[in-house]
C-alpha cells in the first residue's frame, strides 16, 4: 500500500508539468520557422481568464493507481473485484481534481479591432501584458497571438 501511495504521489508531481506555456513569446519546435499572416490592430478590452488543461492524463493515473490500491482490500475474488472497480472510480475523480489543480493557468483574453475593423479575441497567457488602447500586432498562424508594435 505504501508504494502504491508513492506512486499516486508521483504520478501527480507528473502532472504538474502538464500545463502549455501559453505565453505569446514561447513557440514550440514545429512552430519555429513558419510564416504567419500579421494584422494591426488596437486593444480594446483584457480581461484575466482561467486556462484550464483537460488531457486526461490525471484521470487516467488517478484510475490506474486507484485500482491497483482498490485491488488490495479484502479477501475473495469478488472483494478483490469490486475494490478494484471502487478504487478506480475514485482514483479517476481524484487524478482528474489534481490535474485540473495543478495544470489550470492565468490568461489574458484580448479583445482588439484589426485596422479593418473586424473585432476578434485572443486569448494567452500573461506574459506580455497589453493596455487598452495599445496599438500591436495580431499574428494569424498556427498559434495566434496579440503582441506589442
Amino acid at each position: 500500500m505504501r508504494k502504491t501511495m508513492l506512486g499516486i504521489l508521483g504520478s501527480a508531481l507528473l502532472l504538474s508539468g502538464c500545463a502549455d506555456n501559453i505565453n505569446s513569446d514561447h513557440y514550440y519546435t514545429n512552430q519555429a520557422g513558419r510564416v504567419s499572416t500579421v494584422a494591426q490592430c488596437t486593444v480594446l478590452s483584457v480581461r484575466y481568464v482561467t486556462v484550464d488543461s483537460d488531457s486526461g492524463a490525471g484521470t487516467l493515473i488517478g484510475g490506474i493507481a486507484g485500482g491497483v490500491a482498490g485491488s488490495t482490500i479484502g479477501g475473495g475474488s469478488t472483494a478483490h473485484t469490486l475494490g478494484a472497480v471502487g478504487g478506480a472510480l475514485l482514483g479517476g475523480v481524484v487524478g482528474n481534481a489534481a490535474e485540473k489543480g495543478l495544470s489550470n493557468q492565468t490568461g489574458l483574453e484580448y479583445i482588439v479591432k484589426l485596422d479593418n475593423g473586424q473585432v476578434i479575441s485572443i486569448t494567452q497567457g500573461t506574459g506580455q501584458a497589453l493596455g487598452v488602447g495599445q496599438r500591436c500586432l495580431v499574428l494569424f498562424g498556427s498559434t495566434n497571438r496579440v503582441i506589442a508594435q
